[in-house]
């Protein structure tokens, strides 16, 4: 019987991973614009803003503050966006780990098989509640950068 109940939590384990990648696709998906006007848009903006720091005119440490200056918006917005993301990714392991605690006590109380499907069920349940969130995490971080569309 225990080797039915392992084959079982495998299946589970595989099916949680195909999860969690599904969060991580559709994440990737939705953010893209917000990834592309971090990584083209600003970045852009800021080459063209260092370029115009050198200047035979100017000394070093001139150039270097200005150089510096330009990169400020660039490196803010991907600090916001690495911010944003640590905090959406923080809320997921939190449910996720609720699940496992939930399936650690269940263990004790049921047969194993119930205990799994329960996991399963709670994983599932807490990576759609994650997921619902990532529109207002898009919006945010657009409404923050200034992103339309």
């Amino acid at each position: 019987m225990d080797h039915i109940a392992a084959a079982e939590q495998q299946l589970v384990s595989e099916r949680m991973r195909r999860k969690l990648n599904e969060v991580n696709m559709a994440a990737q998906a939705q953010l893209a614009p917000v990834q592309d006007h971090i990584n083209f848009t600003l970045q852009q903006a800021y080459f063209k803003c260092a370029y115009e720091c050198f200047d035979r005119s100017r000394r070093q440490e001139e150039i270097s503050n200005c150089v510096e200056h330009c990169s400020v918006p660039v490196v803010n917005s991907q600090q916001h966006f690495e911010n944003e993301m640590a905090k959406f990714q923080e809320r997921l392991n939190r449910s996720l780990m609720v699940c496992q605690d939930k399936f650690e006590s269940a263990k004790f109380q049921q047969t194993k098989t119930d205990a799994i499907n329960e996991l399963e069920s709670c994983v599932n349940q807490s990576i759609e509640d994650n997921m619902k969130t990532l529109p207002h995490l898009v919006g945010r971080l657009k409404a923050s950068f200034n992103i339309s569309v």
